[in-house]
């Protein structure tokens, strides 16, 4: 199962919210060498934006990260996915999560609920091997390893990889996303990687608990994030710093790693890709 995950998927990914994605980037991001593009921000159970993704694309893998399980039925998911399987044949790959108490009304009891929702999709034909889950503790984490084809952990250090590896065990895919900023100055590129942190997910009791669990003090997330924690979970510098800094997850037992490049403004991504795929060494 992860042999397929990994080739699929390849090492390494594009994390993007779904807003501010289009074929065009898609196309580009293909281009380029990356693997997979990941639509953030709850893409509808529909998955037309998926569709219109892979449209413009021919070898490109694209991920969900996540489809909300509060959002849209897992029947209707599942049925999408179909659609999605017949029309481009083993390059979609569908991420699924409980997203956050804070955001969702209906959040109850979240790991029966996404594990009620996984057997759902695979008693409707989704097969292991195209389902991904966010997970972040060890109980999910286990989940995602025995419900799904493995797990992509969001805003987490090469720390967290290790000990998921550790729980997963050796064959399901785990995927971390990294946030990244493409700028040699440490003070600046910091200022950027605190701001995308601090709002929302410092504010976020799942994401707050997850970097307790890894040893991180109370210091450490207020006032928008101490500067040891901002460099962990974003790298910063040059285009080679920064792929070293992406290999650690790798080293500590990732197979995919999802990058999120955090640029200012409207700011064209695509010349960072570009860097980012040379020092990656994609093409």
């Amino acid at each position: 199962m992860t042999a397929q995950l990994r080739e699929q998927t390849g090492e390494f990914g594009i994390w993007r919210g779904i807003g501010q994605t289009t074929p065009e980037l898609a196309a580009d991001t293909e281009r380029l060498g990356f693997g997979t593009l990941w639509l953030g921000g709850s893409p509808d159970g529909d998955l037309a934006q998926v569709e219109a993704l892979l449209d413009a694309t021919s070898t490109l893998t694209i991920g969900t990260s996540i489809v909300n399980i509060w959002k849209d039925d897992a029947v209707t998911v599942a049925r999408s996915w179909h659609r999605l399987q017949a029309r481009h044949p083993g390059r979609f790959v569908l991420g699924v999560g409980a997203g956050h108490p804070e955001a969702t009304q209906e959040y109850t009891k979240p790991f029966d609920a996404l594990a009620a929702y996984l057997g759902v999709l695979l008693d409707a034909g989704v097969p292991r091997d195209a389902l991904v889950a966010a997970a972040l503790g060890p109980k999910v984490l286990r989940l995602s390893g025995e419900r799904a084809g493995g797990a992509i952990p969001y805003l987490v250090p090469p720390e967290h990889t290790r000990l998921a590896r550790e729980i997963l065990g050796p064959e399901p895919l785990l995927a971390p996303e990294h946030k990244v900023v493409l700028d040699t100055d440490a003070a600046r590129a910091r200022a950027l990687g605190r701001e995308r942190v601090r709002n929302p997910y410092l504010g976020l009791v799942n994401y707050t608990s997850n970097l307790r669990r890894l040893g991180w003090a109370d210091a450490d997330l207020a006032g928008g994030g101490s500067d040891a924690l901002i460099d962990a979970l974003v790298a910063h510098g040059s285009a080679d710093q920064v792929a070293t800094r992406l290999r650690e997850h790798l080293d500590a037992g990732a197979d995919h790693v999802a990058i999120q490049l955090l640029t200012s403004g409207d700011a064209d991504p695509v010349p960072g890709y570009r860097d980012l795929a040379r020092a990656l060494h994609l093409q």
